[in-house]
């Protein structure tokens, strides 16, 4: 094993080189492209031996992903943000394939107005879709949880397309220090592809085909789906265990920071959980008995984990790096759905939507979110959900319309 610094997108080719991929169909896409570029540098120098094809479009990358994955080929796409909308009708298509293969999702918020920079709706959009999710926060945690994506797609209870996000810029171009396997261990983890039925033989065909179906049996496919997703947990809990035994780190379905004697919570996923650590240390240091939970695994959605981290506590924090337009944020919303009725559920539940487009998220932001949720427990009162923007944010793009004639209402907003 040796430790280099890597990109979040290096981190990445570095996973699929390590799996041992066969096929890798390609279509380049802002801040995905260092993805294959690595890739594809690697093939040309003979040090991956794979076949690497680009497509003319996302809807055909993810085509070719699902049909190279159904007769039994190892198989590893990336796309980002616009490029995952484009192909978003083959995304839920290859799921009910139930055809097993890892995407790589740099997420980059959605247009318009058009931005480069990372959030999370367009992840969020595929929530739905059957395919299984894992958010990393860190660029060792892309590189890990690529190996232990083929492992899970590729389980015989699972067989569905997982899809690996990481945040664009914040974590694609960001080096860190990264442990990379050795390749034996790192093959003999991952295991060879065992394709079951699956499988193209020239001599020996085999039809496989996606019926048109009534309501009866087209509802016993698709919960069919649902509960192989399900399963993902469980053998995801199993596959992290191995994982740790193997290489000495350990990536749990939810991760838990200073949460056992926590009277508050914070909730985030993706490369922002980072700078959530950073102030809960800060807040302890002052005194607080604040903690963090963040979600690795977000379909299936670990509902009983996260119960357990917030069970007793007196107020969580959801803080939202996107928004479902007319309700908010959506982890927020997935949250209060999980916690509804259990005993001990934490009384306050409290939503903030911040780091949009790529916006940042001040360690102020979150000395005064913890202070909200203070001061709401104390009072026994949920407090509005709220946008995480300023008030010479605000100010400047009165200006801007000002200059452009324009103004959009915004004062029933809460903001800080």
């Amino acid at each position: 094993m040796k430790r280099t610094l890597l990109t979040g997108n290096g981190a990445a080719a570095w996973g699929a080189r390590l799996a041992a991929v066969d096929y890798i169909p390609a279509f380049p896409i802002t801040p995905q492209t260092e993805i294959l570029e690595t890739l594809a540098y690697w093939v040309d120098n003979g040090d991956l031996d794979t076949r690497l094809v680009t497509l003319e479009s996302e809807h055909s990358m993810i085509t070719a992903a699902g049909s190279s994955a159904a007769t039994g080929v190892r198989t590893f796409t990336a796309t980002s943000s616009q490029g995952l909308l484009h192909g978003m009708e083959m995304i839920y298509t290859v799921a009910g394939w139930r055809v097993p293969f890892v995407m790589v999702n740099v997420s980059r918020g959605l247009a318009a107005p058009l931005t480069l920079e990372s959030d999370h709706n367009d992840i969020m959009a595929a929530r739905d879709s059957g395919c299984l999710q894992l958010h990393c926060a860190t660029c060792q945690e892309v590189l890990d949880s690529i190996l232990m994506a083929y492992r899970l797609a590729e389980h015989p209870e699972i067989r569905l397309p997982v899809i690996v996000n990481l945040d664009g810029f914040y974590l694609s171009y960001t080096r860190e220090p990264v442990a990379i396997p050795d390749d034996d261990a790192s093959r003999t983890f991952v295991g060879e592809f065992d394709s079951g039925s699956i499988h193209f033989k020239a001599g020996a065909p085999l039809s496989h085909a996606s019926a048109v179906l009534g309501g009866s049996t087209y509802s016993y496919f698709r919960y069919s789906q649902h509960l192989a997703a399900q399963r993902g947990l469980s053998v995801y809990e199993e596959i992290a265990e191995e994982f740790a035994r193997t290489f000495g780190r350990r990536h749990d379905a939810v991760e838990g920071y200073r949460h056992e004697d926590a009277e508050y919570l914070f909730l985030m996923i993706g490369s922002f959980a980072t700078k959530g650590k950073e102030a809960v240390n800060s807040l302890r240091d002052a005194g607080w008995k604040i903690g963090l939970i963040r979600p690795h695994m977000l379909r299936p959605f670990p509902v009983e984990r996260i119960y357990s981290l917030a069970r007793g506590k007196k107020a969580i924090a959801v803080i939202d790096q996107n928004i479902s337009m007319g309700k908010g944020g959506v982890l927020h919303t997935e949250l209060a759905s999980a916690l509804y009725g259990k005993p001990g559920a934490p009384p306050i539940l409290a939503s903030f939507i911040g780091g949009l487009g790529g916006r940042d998220l001040p360690y102020e932001e979150l000395f005064e979110i913890a202070k909200t949720l203070r001061d709401s427990a104390a009072a026994g009162a949920t407090p509005p959900p709220r946008l995480l923007y300023t008030e010479t944010e605000l100010l400047e793009m009165r200006k801007l319309q000002a200059i452009a004639g324009v103004r959009i209402p915004f004062e029933e907003v809460h903001h800080d």
